[in-house]
């Protein structure tokens, strides 16, 4: 994977963009101004014997065994030692670091200092499976990057805009002042960018725009977008709520936990692990937690437990999308995201068969040509609008990084 050195122009500046999980760190170098992803990559298994990292460059890809003790800072630093050796260090003008829940703190992207840090930090009681993690990816990074500041970007600050009657629970209100128990959503960078590419799709500014956006993945969720801004989304205090999703059950009755405490001897762990890890489309199937294997298992070997948790997969879905309905006097489209989203054309018919009320319908012939990365108006004729769009978190995380250097700069 050898580069020649190009000598460094404005235009060349880029924003190393960290996406850091309790053990893995996916990577990308984007150039803000135009989406040029210079380099990407994923650190996995860390932590482990077989942590490696792969990188690709252009159309070249490599594959690097990681030493002990096989940690986040090692493999930074064998990121470092690509970078170098690409000559690609020089063009780094900042770290932007995808981080989970910012709590009602965080609206905007924010330069990172002790203080952000400890927030951060403090707030792992709301998100205690990413924000520790993704405080290693800025440790780590502050050692690697020395020079460079480091940006955060909030998963829930798109979400903010949310008004009382969204994000409120049905329970006593000090549990919100004093504790801060209430929803505020995710996927926030994802939702942003799409409705973004919907409203260029229509031709009008996006606080014109009135939209649904569906993220499906392993993880999913709803939004709603009122005037360009979130009003409403499925998934609450944490991202257990809402839709059913890969592993994670998604809405339950409350007394259904109880009943597992008090009549089955469920300790909190296992709740933890039953609700986030065990539940979902791996529950219902009892096969896997990956559509593409429900759907073969469904349409090839007539798997009838498959094709169940499809279908309250689906219904789930489209229930939200449909409630959604109730926060808007107006709707441009609904919008298909996430690698389920971008990818299933079953899923998607499925989901919109059940949204005829809403004048949704697809076009059959576009709604299969419309997947592995295409993007597209697969909305029948007469129909209203519904997308396709492939989502890109991680340039609206260096194009914010930017916007905010570009800020502290004047």
């Amino acid at each position: 994977m050898n580069s020649t050195l190009k000598p460094k122009q404005a235009d060349n500046d880029a924003i190393l963009v960290i996406n850091c999980g309790s053990s893995s760190v996916k990577f990308s170098l984007i150039q803000p101004a135009t989406g040029n992803t210079l380099l990407s990559g994923l650190a996995e298994c860390l932590l482990t014997d077989d942590a490696r990292i792969k990188i690709k460059i252009a159309e070249n890809k490599d594959v690097i065994a990681l030493a002990s003790p096989f940690d986040h800072q090692v493999a930074l630093d064998a990121l470092v030692t690509t970078l170098k050796q690409q000559n690609l260090t020089d063009d780094i003008i900042a770290v932007g670091h995808r981080v989970v829940h910012g709590g009602e703190y965080y609206a905007e992207p924010t330069l990172i200092d002790e203080n952000v840090e400890q927030t951060i930090k403090q707030l792992s009681q709301l998100a205690p499976l990413h924000n520790p993690a993704n405080l290693i990816g800025i440790k780590a990074c502050q050692n690697a990057f020395a020079s460079l500041p480091q940006i955060a970007i909030f998963d829930t600050a798109f979400h903010q805009t949310m008004p009382e009657k969204a994000y409120l629970y049905g329970l006593p209100y000090h549990l919100y002042k004093e504790h801060g128990i209430r929803r505020y959503g995710f996927h926030g960078t994802s939702h942003y960018f799409v409705a973004n590419q919907a409203a260029q799709q229509l031709n009008k500014p996006l606080a014109d725009c009135n939209l649904i956006s569906a993220h499906l993945g392993n993880g999913c969720s709803v939004t709603v977008i009122k005037n360009g801004k979130s009003v409403d989304t499925s998934l609450g205090m944490t991202p257990v709520e809402g839709v059913m999703m890969g592993t994670r059950s998604g809405d339950v009755d409350a007394g259904i936990l109880i009943h597992l405490i008090e009549r089955l001897g469920y300790s909190s762990e296992q709740l933890d692990k039953l609700i986030n890890k065990e539940s979902g489309l791996l529950g219902l199937s009892q096969l896997s937690n990956d559509c593409r294997t429900l759907e073969q298992a469904m349409l090839e070997d007539n798997n009838a437990q498959a094709k169940l948790a499809l279908e309250v997969f689906c219904y789930r879905i489209a229930k939200s999308i449909a409630s959604f309905s109730a926060s808007l006097t107006d709707l441009d489209g609904l919008i298909f995201t996430g690698g389920i989203g971008e990818n299933s054309d079953w899923v998607r018919n499925e989901v919109v068969k059940q949204l005829s009320l809403l004048n949704f319908a697809l076009c059959p012939e576009k709604n299969q040509a419309t997947r592995f990365g295409k993007s597209g108006n697969i909305a029948a004729n007469s129909a209203r609008n519904c997308w396709v769009i492939a989502t890109n978190e991680e340039w609206v995380i260096a194009e914010q990084s930017n916007a905010l250097l570009q800020q502290l700069a004047r």
